[in-house]
């Protein structure tokens, strides 16, 4: 417990990350699909021998840049700022380490991030006043940018799920940064970069299909027809490769964590399923949704695709970007960074340590009487819930441990606590959260906190007042 804790109340910390998350990823991989899709319309219609349609195709890439610099250059920068914002606030330890070991890699993605910002708005204001093949150059530029920064952000990503054997054996040591490589191209790096690159293409499509339902069908049928059918054309790769990217992807993580999704799998017929089984049915289900209404409304009838239709189709793309980023999110459990942090912080070595010397033996942040006096047991079980158990739970609201405590007497919650502590493998909740670390006396002092908010003592009747008698 090195940093103050970040609470949240109701909505908890950590989804405070997910919906800036899901948001900016809609973008940031749009940034890298679209700076693809921009430059390939483009050499597309400098190559047509009709130059009215060309013509036509050319008019709409300059409002489709336009729409793609406001969206990707403000909206996408700002979200990332602020997922930078939470993450440090939220998972303190977690960011330490990750910049520590990929301090390097950070500023190289930022230097990219930079030839981005550039290239994009002189791609757009450079429109009909560079000669087209210089134009066309800058948008390559861009488009190679951006997938730089793809490449460098995924190895990260996936170090915090797989950080591999090599790096594991080093960690703890200050020699973490050698091993740089090694982490970097962790086992899940390759499948996880291919699904990625997939879903780059995919929304690159589907907000390409935005701009272009804007186009009017009954003055410009033609250019409205080829436009939404060549965009529909980005999302065939990712659905058709996707399938067997996921089960690579799968076949990479680590059994311990597959295990989170095919416990719901193995047991649907009994009605057991696991968070990360459901969130997956909802990507395949959203999934196959997006590929019929692609090819129902905008593939057969692109004339007649309107704005509340492209509309559905990115709420689709949402709800599916969403559970995806959810789900792996989630494989990780117990850990925020595989094999030795969990996701409170406290580092795997750490468990003896603690369990010995006491988890607020040397945390900064515990308050202590002006004149010595020993805090009471409730402070310092606040501040153990806080620290070990805050950064995942609210007390009222998401994953509230009142519901989760609710019926409990203290000696029920006591139990409770201990078989956390304990963190048996045969421990219902060994997959999902970490073990409690601590003293006797540090789960006493939980238990009394909690028990004080589950089972809060009843309020003392006034006394009635005393009437005259006559």
């Amino acid at each position: 417990m090195n940093y103050p804790f970040w609470d949240i109340p109701h909505l908890g910390s950590g989804w405070v990350i997910g919906l800036i998350a899901i948001y900016h990823v809609m973008i940031s991989q749009f940034a890298v699909g679209g700076g693809l899709y921009l430059p390939m319309a483009e050499r597309k219609a400098m190559r047509m021998k009709d130059r009215a349609i060309a013509d036509a195709w050319m008019a709409q890439l300059v409002r489709h840049s336009k729409f793609f610099l406001i969206l990707t250059g403000v909206f996408g920068t700002v979200s990332g700022v602020g997922i930078w914002f939470a993450i440090g606030l939220t998972h303190p330890e977690a960011t330490s380490t990750l910049i520590h070991n990929f301090v390097f890699g950070w500023a190289i993605e930022w230097v990219f991030f930079i030839i981005e910002l550039t290239t994009v708005a002189v791609y757009y204001y450079t429109w009909n006043r560079i000669d087209p093949r210089l134009h066309l150059t800058v948008g390559w530029v861009y488009a190679g940018a951006s997938a730089a920064t793809l490449i460098i952000i995924n190895g990260i990503l996936t170090f915090m799920l797989t950080p591999g054997d090599t790096w594991i054996a080093v960690a703890g040591t200050g020699h973490e940064a050698s091993k740089f490589w090694n982490a970097f191209f962790n086992p899940t790096y390759w499948p996880s970069l291919l699904l990625r690159i997939g879903v780059c293409t995919s929304l690159a499509g589907i907000w390409a299909l935005i701009t272009s339902s804007r186009i009017d069908g009954d003055q410009q049928p033609a250019l409205k027809t080829s436009m939404v059918r060549w965009s529909v054309k980005w999302l065939v790769p990712s659905f058709v490769a996707t399938p067997f990217l996921l089960a690579w992807y799968l076949f990479m993580v680590p059994e311990t964590q597959r295990t989170l999704l095919t416990l719901g799998i193995d047991t649907i017929a009994g009605g057991t399923f696991s968070t990360v089984t459901r969130i997956a049915l909802i990507i395949v289900i959203t999934s196959a949704t997006i590929v019929a209404v692609a090819y129902y409304l905008a593939w057969r009838n692109p004339a007649d695709f309107n704005l509340s239709h492209a509309m559905a189709v990115l709420l689709l793309a949402l709800i599916a970007t969403g559970s995806g980023e959810y789900a792996r999110e989630m494989l990780r459990k117990p850990f925020v960074i595989g094999r030795w942090m969990y996701s409170n912080g406290v580092r795997v070595p750490s468990i003896a340590r603690l369990n010995t010397e006491g988890y607020l033996a040397h945390s900064n942040w515990v308050w202590t009487a002006p004149d010595g006096a020993a805090t009471s047991s409730y402070s310092r079980g606040e501040a153990i819930f806080r620290g070990e158990c805050g950064s995942c739970h609210t007390m009222y609201g998401y994953r509230s441990l009142l519901r989760l405590m609710n019926g409990r007497d203290r000696a029920g919650i006591r139990n409770f606590v201990v078989m956390l502590h304990d963190d048996k493998p045969d421990s219902p909740y060994h997959k999902f959260m970490p073990p409690m670390t601590g003293t006797p006396q540090d789960m006493d002092d939980l238990t009394e906190f909690l028990n004080a908010k589950v089972n809060p003592p009843a309020p003392s009747r006034p006394k009635p007042l005393l009437t005259a008698q006559r």
